[in-house]
């Protein structure tokens, strides 16, 4: 079932968004040569709960940790720990969210640590890109397909891949809601786009196939192929007014 969300909880939902983004943000500012994944979980969870919140990603499902951080060719939920230490070169998509009064933020980014290659910069450039492609189509009266084609037109047209087996979701007071939010898919088709829906907007894009597996941890997901992969998203509000980027870093820029 699609919950549809109030005025009032699209206002909780836009500072849950902040905390979320704010805590990106600043892991984002540390990704350098020499830290450890571990010590970037620490700053996410640290930020969160000094915002009188709670790391949403936590325990979720048993995850062990604050924020995913995954690495190169790893996709999705790798797990931090303190033995992965960033180097140079690394592309790094972190994934995080946080929960204020009951309700979920959750927003990803990949960030260059160091001076990393050309073709790694433009994937994160590609993928960054798509996000908001498919933000520009969470119309009021468009079909949830729209949101999913814009983002792999897009992809596919620079010669990248979409992951098919990981998709955005609702988002609300359970951080997995109804409905899937496919990064590929066809224009016109899908659930109608009303005020009131929220969803996780998160594109997930490969330089080589788009086939990926799950490794022994049981979460870490990296392409198979062992081509990098990025991975962006926001929380997004659908309105009369278009969409509400509710992990909109510029918007926490100006509070």
């Amino acid at each position: 079932m699609i919950v549809l969300k109030t005025a009032r909880e699209i206002e909780i939902m836009r500072e849950a968004g902040r905390i979320s983004a704010m805590a990106l943000r600043l892991v984002g500012e540390n990704v350098k040569p020499g830290i450890s994944t571990y010590e970037l979980d620490k700053i996410a969870y640290d930020y969160i709960i000094s915002q009188n919140a709670t790391p949403g990603f936590l325990n979720y499902n048993g995850f062990p940790a604050s924020a995913c951080i995954s690495i190169n060719n790893q996709v999705i939920h790798g797990i931090p720990n303190k033995n992965t230490v960033l180097k140079s070169g690394d592309i790094v998509s972190v994934d995080l969210g946080a929960v204020f009064e009951g309700y979920n933020g959750d927003n990803a980014a990949t960030f260059a640590c160091g001076e990393v290659s050309d073709e790694a910069k433009r994937l994160i450039e590609v993928t960054r890109d798509s996000l908001y492609k498919g933000i520009d189509q969470a119309l009021e009266g468009g079909r949830l397909g729209d949101i999913s084609h814009a983002i792999q037109e897009y992809v596919e047209s620079r010669g990248y891949s979409v992951v098919r087996e990981f998709v955005g979701h609702g988002v609300g007071t359970k951080l997995h809601e109804s409905p899937e939010v496919p990064n590929y898919g066809t224009a016109g088709r899908g659930v109608r786009l009303m005020p009131g829906m929220t969803l996780a907007i998160e594109p997930m894009i490969n330089i080589g196939k788009p086939a990926v597996k799950t490794l022994g941890d049981g979460w870490t997901v990296v392409t198979k192929d062992g081509s990098l992969s990025a991975h962006f998203e926001h929380s997004v509000a659908i309105t009369k007014n278009g969409p509400i980027i509710l992990t909109d870093a510029d918007y926490c820029k100006k509070q």
